[in-house]
């Protein structure tokens, strides 16, 4: 307990145990990471979606896109030997669910998904009907 002078501070308690639950759930730099981890950047074009996924097979992966949202889903399988006593455990296994909102809409029928050494990157199309145009001005 966190004690002002001789009066304990329920403010103060309170503030050290968020403190202490969000370093719980934080990596090195203090953030609290989702899983998979991403990156994402776009240009006019497309968007472009990297995702890592160490120890996964493609076949593990589903991806699914919905007007601008991404959605990756899949299984990290438990890699303990039978009797086996856990040391650390730092890798996260289980289901994980990541939907990311893409800033335009997606033409979905153009997406195109490659994986390869564990990482994960996604092709996605801007669709047509959204992309800039360049309007003509007549003159009059």
């Amino acid at each position: 307990m966190y004690w002002s002078g001789t009066t304990w501070d329920p403010a103060r308690e309170i503030a050290r145990l968020q403190h202490d639950m969000d370093n719980l759930f934080a990596g090195p730099s203090g953030a609290v990471h989702a899983f998979p981890p991403v990156n994402v950047w776009h240009n006019q074009d497309e968007a472009i979606v990297t995702a890592e996924l160490p120890g996964l097979e493609s076949s593990e992966i589903d991806i699914a896109v919905h007007g601008e949202m991404l959605s990756l889903r899949g299984a990290r399988k438990t890699e303990l030997p039978e009797n086996a006593t856990v040391l650390r455990r730092e890798r996260a296994t289980g289901q994980f669910a990541r939907t990311l909102q893409i800033p335009f809409r997606v033409d979905a029928e153009k997406v195109q998904a490659q994986f390869s050494k564990g990482v994960l990157t996604i092709k996605l199309p801007r669709a047509e009907a959204d992309k800039p145009r360049k309007i003509e001005i007549k003159a009059s």
